[in-house]
């Protein structure tokens, strides 16, 4: 272990949360498309720069679970770092990203994409609880404050 259960799980909320709030700023890009406020270029050029850093948070949070032995929270991240990759490494050849501009009105994949990054949000929602049930659990655990027996005076804190 590199540091302490409390600190993975406050570090995976953390990312968990940033997580979280990029893909709000997706929903928000995307219907800013959809609406006509954006046009396909920015738009794209806006997701395929997030792309990577939600990558990294994600695989970086597998990675610290497998080190702690966390098998079961492993396990369930593995699914999501998998497509992120196949996401991230399977951009088609001619392709600006994985948001392309010429792409992103043909065969509703504006509906597509949005709907994958809900099933995302949902996704990094309950785990943002998880880790915060398994924060607090690991709090409660760990005893900070020295206590002695009922017949003992505690005399450092």
């Amino acid at each position: 272990m590199i540091f302490a259960e409390t600190l993975l799980f406050a570090l995976a909320l953390l990312i968990s949360g940033a997580s979280f709030f990029i893909l709000i700023y997706y929903i928000i890009t995307l219907s800013d498309l959809e609406c006509d406020y954006l046009n396909a270029q920015e738009c794209c050029d806006k997701l395929n720069y997030w792309l990577l850093p939600k990558f990294i948070c994600q695989s970086f949070t597998t990675f610290l679970l497998l080190l702690h032995g966390q098998l079961l929270l492993f396990l369930l991240n593995l699914p999501m770092c998998i497509w992120l990759t196949f996401q991230y490494l399977t951009v088609p050849q001619g392709n600006l990203g994985a948001y392309d501009p010429t792409e992103i009105h043909n065969r509703g994949q504006l509906k597509r994409y949005m709907r994958d990054v809900l099933i995302h949000v949902g996704y990094y929602l309950v785990f943002f609880f998880i880790y915060l049930y398994c924060l607090i659990l690991s709090l409660l655990k760990s005893d900070p404050i020295s206590r002695g027996n009922d017949y003992e005076i505690v005399t450092r804190i």
